[in-house]
């Protein structure tokens, strides 16, 4: 988790009354484990503390406030995500929380480039459609999505 407030804040794992649920994008390998996800109210996933299924979280649940468009190769992050202005803040600083996050996503992005192109077009659909996305100030995945 980039920050401990994002157990305080919550916003991602709730959808509020009279909006549509959310589909979890699952990659192939999550599909199999858990079949279907989505978020109806509060995610049926969501603790105290957070998310509880630990390092099991769905990637486009971690990749949150995060998204990534594979047709452009510009990464994005959603405006409503009130930790915003200090991630991108911290992403000044290389050994800060948010730098690991950001970090480990494009890690892990570059791995589903390869392996799960059909993934990264799909969580690419539903955030565009369900979050008001703005593009990061670091791209770093650019290059090697426009070969």
């Amino acid at each position: 988790m980039p920050f401990d407030r994002c157990a305080e804040c919550q916003r991602c794992c709730n959808v509020d009354p009279g909006y549509p649920a959310l589909d979890i994008t699952l990659t192939a390998k999550e599909a199999k484990k858990f079949g279907h996800l989505c978020i109806q109210g509060d995610c049926e996933h969501l603790g105290a503390s957070g998310c509880v299924l630990g390092d099991e979280k769905p990637f486009s649940c971690k990749l949150y406030p995060l998204s990534f468009n594979p047709a452009s190769g510009h990464l994005y992050f959603d405006v409503e995500c009130p930790l915003m202005p200090d991630y991108i803040d911290q992403l000044k600083l290389p050994r800060s929380n948010a730098s690991q996050h950001f970090n480990g996503m494009v890690s892990e992005l570059r791995n589903l480039i390869q392996t799960d192109p059909n993934f990264l077009k799909k969580n690419s659909e539903v955030d565009r459609d369900y979050f008001e996305l703005k593009k990061m100030p670091k791209q770093p995945l650019k290059k090697e999505t426009n070969k």
